[in-house]
């Protein structure tokens, strides 16, 4: 079967790496274009770029997806089916391309969680289960018939790496199940439910932001959602500190939330009910730590009735 395959992130590799494995003939890999990062505004590839380069596939990097001359590369090629792994938004005369159509690999259970940060939003939200889907695309974004999904616990423990990580491997066996399936021609496909559908926004700045007038779960579920990036954050003397990883302790809160309170060398913050334990931070402009080497430093300043706002 001749697959084009469309993907950005880390996310993406597994599954094509996956498709590689198995012997299938990719005819061409579509991604963003190198954005300019850091200090020397140096062109980087994406992740899944660098990989098809090393496996020496070929790159087709459009700067619109209506652009005529590409729509016709991708004509010219006749695959048989489109593969979109973590990648923006195909337009119809795009997606209808491949004979077969094109699916889409969608970290949830859809339909929840429908848009750009489904990974994040059920951490963020304390969902105990979550999974990947497969779908074929449609006009509307993440609304298509469903081909197959697979549920995957959420450990108390995770944060958005360790999930993203697990629903990654995952998500590339379901894709080749799914190319499979289609292969065979013995597959149904069902519609999603629209009632039952969610919505997982892009995350923004204002969500980053820590209010600790919330209950201690929702603080530490966010934490988690956000960890290792984009980081949730607190604010103290004008001053950014990110937050990575913190604990609920069966303490009540004494103090009005966000009030900080050094307890047996531990770094606690009142919240609407019990007290968080702060485990990783990372002062503006300085490195991450350990709360026992952040106080080493800053010990001084939080004893004095500090409060993060």
């Amino acid at each position: 079967m001749k697959i084009i395959f469309f993907g950005t992130p880390d996310f993406a590799v597994p599954s094509l790496k996956i498709l590689i494995d198995n012997h299938y003939k990719i005819e061409a890999v579509i991604t963003v274009p190198d954005k300019e990062k850091g200090r020397g505004l140096k062109k980087e590839p994406s992740p899944i770029k660098k990989f098809a380069l090393d496996r020496n596939l070929r790159v087709l990097q459009p700067e619109s997806l209506k652009d005529e001359k590409f729509q016709n590369d991708l004509k010219e090629l006749k695959p048989e089916i489109g593969v979109v792994v973590a990648y923006k938004i195909l337009p119809f005369e795009v997606y209808s391309i491949p004979a077969y159509g094109t699916f889409n690999l969608h970290a949830s259970l859809l339909p929840k969680y429908r848009g750009a940060a489904p990974i994040q939003w059920a951490l963020i939200n304390g969902e105990k289960i979550t999974g990947v889907t497969t779908f074929f695309l449609r006009e509307k974004v993440d609304t298509g018939n469903i081909i197959l999904q697979k549920e995957v616990e959420i450990d108390d423990n995770d944060n958005f790496q360790t999930l993203h990580d697990k629903l990654s491997k995952i998500g590339a066996e379901l894709v080749l199940e799914t190319i499979r399936k289609i292969e065979s021609g013995n597959f149904e496909t069902r519609p999603q439910n629209d009632s039952e559908a969610t919505i997982a926004p892009k995350i923004t700045k204002e969500i980053c932001r820590i209010n600790w007038n919330q209950p201690a779960f929702k603080i530490h579920n966010l934490v988690r959602g956000l960890s290792p990036t984009p980081t949730a954050f607190t604010i103290f003397d004008n001053k950014i500190f990110k937050i990575y990883q913190t604990k609920i302790l069966d303490i009540n809160s004494d103090d009005l939330p966000g009030r900080i309170k050094i307890l047996n060398g531990e770094l606690l913050v009142n919240t609407q009910d019990k007290m968080i334990a702060i485990l990783e931070i990372q002062p503006e402009s300085r490195k991450k730590m350990t709360a026992k080497e952040f106080l080493i430093g800053y010990g001084k300043i939080f004893k004095e009735s500090a409060k993060f706002d």
